[in-house]
């Protein structure tokens, strides 16, 4: 049985790799022709500095793990599929079958084999891409001069005491520098009190403190309804106690699928305990959870392709069968995180929603065509 281990494992990981492979490559050309408008262009911070072909060349490196890991799934399955067929057309899995290999002796076989490619994403994932891609970021920026999000950048909200706030923060340069950071003041019954708006910032985590400079503070009188008075002031500096830390700002100037599941749970109780939705981040949590697991529907899938009967020009047909399966995978996976997000759905469902159905669609196929025929 080690031997043939051995031979499958030795045929199906060789596969997956070139698959990945040339995934990696086609991937690597798109990003990096994405980034020539950019080259040419001085640094924002220094104008000495210009944005070249060698640094364009290691964004586009530092992206490679993230596509390892979105195309880990598709790759496993395509690979799977390629080996699997190759040696049922060259007769050699029917030699496996009459040494022994059952379909269930099989199933467990390629099972094993998956759950290593299950760890393996998830250690890309959750360890390697998040650094990797904020390591990207902070590159950009040293050229852009911040990281943000949308037009408005990154909203988060705090409760300290009888008050609430609501915080903006426009952008983050390279060095963890705020730029743009608003500061709405609430009462107990919704009502503002007040507004601070600094043009640049600093967070000193360790002593729950921002430190705003060039700041505008106006300061809202309403305890009498009839005569409500408004303050303004210029400060050149102002401390603002907090318990935003830098890293939840950065997590919020970050893309959720780019996040560790670690920072996305810790941010998901942020939000919730300061009554902010978290649907968007509870789905990219559940979608982490779920993710890796994929592989192991997708060499499920791939088993009943070696017990078809092939012609010699069938291999093509069925490996793009494999892709084409791997890509219905990939797109509904991520529209159904749109889904349950606009529709409000159970996180975990919308998650698992997709790898669930592909998971009875494999059993199935197992089931009917291995067990049956």
């Amino acid at each position: 049985m080690r031997t043939l281990r051995r031979l499958i494992y030795g045929e199906i990981l060789l596969a997956v790799g070139f698959v990945l492979l040339a995934f990696l490559a086609l991937f690597f050309f798109f990003d990096f022709v994405d980034e020539l408008p950019a080259l040419g262009k001085p640094s924002v911070l220094d104008a000495s500095r210009v944005y070249g072909v060698g640094h364009a060349l290691l964004y586009v490196g530092l992206l490679v793990p993230s596509r390892v890991y979105e195309l880990m799934p598709i790759a496993v399955l395509i690979g799977t599929v390629y080996a699997l067929v190759r040696l049922a057309q060259g007769s050699e899995y029917t030699i496996l079958r009459t040494s022994g290999l059952g379909p269930w002796r099989a199933l467990r076989t390629l099972l094993g084999l998956g759950a290593v490619f299950v760890a393996l994403t998830f250690a890309i994932g959750d360890y390697l891409a998040p650094l990797a891609d904020r390591t990207g970021q902070l590159l950009k920026a040293q050229f852009q001069g911040r990281i943000s999000v949308g037009q408005t950048g990154a909203w988060l909200k705090e409760r300290q005491d009888d008050a609430q706030y609501s915080v903006n923060v426009r952008a983050m340069d390279a060095s963890g520098q705020l730029e743009g950071v608003r500061i709405f003041a609430f009462d107990r019954d919704g009502r503002i009190t007040a507004t601070v708006y600094a043009g640049q910032g600093s967070i000193d985590s360790g002593a729950g403190v921002w430190l705003l400079q060039d700041v505008e503070r106006r300061s809202f009188d309403l305890r009498d309804a009839q005569q409500a008075t408004a303050v303004h002031e210029r400060l050149p500096a102002l401390e603002w106690p907090t318990g935003i830390s830098a890293d939840m700002v950065s997590v919020a100037l970050l893309k959720p699928e780019r996040m560790r599941t670690v920072d996305l749970f810790a941010y998901i109780q942020h939000l919730e305990a300061n009554n902010q939705t978290a649907q968007r981040y509870q789905i990219e949590f559940w979608r982490k959870v779920f993710y890796p697991l994929s592989c192991l529907v997708m060499v499920v899938l791939a088993l009943p392709f070696a017990y078809l009967h092939f012609r010699a020009s069938g291999l093509a047909a069925y490996v793009f069968a494999g892709v084409m399966i791997g890509i219905s995978f990939f797109l509904l996976n991520n529209v159904f995180g749109y889904i349950g997000n606009l529709r409000d759905w159970q996180p975990w469902l919308a998650a698992a929603a997709p790898s669930l159905l592909y998971s009875l669609a494999s059993l199935g196929a197992f089931g009917w065509l291995v067990l049956k025929r």
